[in-house]
């Protein structure tokens, strides 16, 4: 249904839900997924609306009772362990701006086709408006008919479902799709109390799993806090690592192995030079330097990396598209060109605070290409822009030999079914100290210099 569906509280807190980001005024939400930017910004982003929002909304709950207090719910108690020695949170909490969440991010997604019903990622974004009409609080979430494209495997969980009897999908996701990258879920406007406002946006998908008969809601790459905001509230919660890359002041590359064992230090120096054979350039490029012809050559990459990997790549060439023409300062494309000829490329985000590798791809094979194209200039470009860290996304033990640490990543998941609850829950209590420790043993295996004990 195209018709707003709204649901007012005693408070006169609506709760509301949106089929379409495009649907939500950009500064609105905007304003409450990266509070602290875009002027806090070091460089502001350049994020354009090219055209007025729709105001078409999804048939969200009916009703939706909100009283501003703790929507926490019975059942199995949440698990909060303490970060583990030797490892690290996936991001501050204190990020300034997060290019994901951002409207001109998502919307392109939608926009492009990628993010619909037809593909299995149907937008039913959570919005709670105050008494005055303002947006103060947002969640970007979706209806699902499968588990591709999340990188928080559920496979077991919904084939043991099926299995007893039960319909897993859909179930709502409450992510950025097919990124595999930490940042804010709920999305609360600067100046709001955030218990009240948390509290809202858990009703409202509370109200709109039970609305769709979905099995479960899953929020995925979640800061820290608000892993355990969702653990107060009743989310089952779970761990997972990542590989970052930390900056500790470093003012070039350089020093940057300087910090590490001689060894090490000595490898990464070859496989950079050997990456570039002869004739081989690298370029980085951002802004207005990135042209059609430079998204042209990027796809043919994506797709012959997406199709030997998954079958299908998820993206299409227009998402690359919309997103350089709405977000260009805020994406690094690093090309490889051999022979006057682009060869290879990965694309990056630029956070305020970090550098988001996502994707990559190559149609010719040359030795460690792939290390210098995604993780040295990645590196390189953080140092000189002086971003704390680099996220180089999902999987890859291989990162750890390049400076990559393992940090923790975190996800909590709502289950409807009381049985189906019990079991996770089970699961989860023996997965998370196998991970945090998998987590402090990858560390001992960094290749930075070690202090010779007393």
């Amino acid at each position: 249904m195209t018709a707003k569906t709204r649901a007012e509280t005693g408070s006169k807190t609506t709760i509301s839900v949106s089929n379409a980001i495009a649907g939500v005024p950009a500064a609105d939400w905007d304003a409450c997924a990266n509070p602290r930017g875009p002027e806090a910004s070091p460089q502001p982003p350049s994020i354009s609306d090219s055209h007025d929002t729709m105001n078409r909304h999804a048939d969200g709950p009916d009703t939706v009772q909100h009283d501003g207090q703790d929507a926490r719910r019975g059942g199995e108690g949440p698990c909060s362990p303490a970060t583990p020695p030797g490892t690290a949170d996936s991001q501050s909490q204190e990020e300034r701006f997060n290019p994901f969440i951002s409207h001109a991010f998502l919307r392109s997604l939608e926009e492009s086709g990628c993010v619909a019903p037809r593909t299995g990622w149907a937008p039913a974004h959570v919005l709670v408006h105050n008494a005055e009409g303002l947006l103060v609080a947002a969640a970007p979430a979706y209806a699902k008919s499968h588990s591709q494209g999340e990188y928080v495997f559920d496979h077991a969980w919904a084939d043991a479902y099926e299995r007893a009897g039960g319909d897993y999908y859909p179930k709502i996701q409450v992510s950025v799709p097919f990124t595999p990258a930490t940042g804010r879920r709920l999305l609360i406007r600067a100046g709001q109390d955030r218990a009240t406002a948390s509290a809202a946006l858990v009703t409202g998908l509370r109200a709109v799993r039970d609305r769709i008969g979905a099995s479960s809601i899953h929020a995925t790459f979640l800061p820290r806090d608000e892993w355990q905001t969702l653990g107060a509230a009743g989310f089952l919660q779970r761990i997972d690592r990542q590989f970052h890359w930390a900056n500790e002041g470093y003012g070039t590359f350089d020093d940057f192995l300087d910090s590490l064992a001689s060894r090490k230090r000595k490898t990464i120096r070859r496989e950079r030079r050997d990456a570039l054979s002869p004739g081989m350039t690298i370029h980085q490029l951002t802004g207005a330097a990135i042209t059609e012809a430079h998204w042209d050559a990027f796809f043919a990459f994506y797709q012959d990396t997406g199709s030997r990997k998954w079958g299908r790549p998820y993206l299409n060439r227009r998402f690359f598209s919309l997103i350089g023409e709405a977000m260009a300062d805020r994406i690094l494309l690093v090309m490889a060109e051999r022979a006057g000829r682009l060869i290879a490329g990965a694309i990056n985000f630029i956070g305020d605070d970090a550098l988001y590798g996502r994707n990559w791809g190559a149609i010719e094979d040359h030795p460690f290409l792939h290390f210098e194209v995604c993780y040295y200039q990645a590196i390189d470009f953080a140092i000189a822009r002086g971003l704390r860290r680099v996220e180089a996304g999902a999987q890859g033990e291989h990162k750890l030999a390049r400076g990559y640490r393992p940090v923790l990543t975190y996800s909590a998941h709502d289950i409807a079914d009381p049985a189906l609850r019990r079991a996770v829950a089970h699961f989860l209590e023996q997965e998370r100290p196998y991970v945090a420790e998998e987590a402090r043993e990858l560390d001992q295996f960094t290749p930075f210099r070690h202090a010779d004990p007393d």
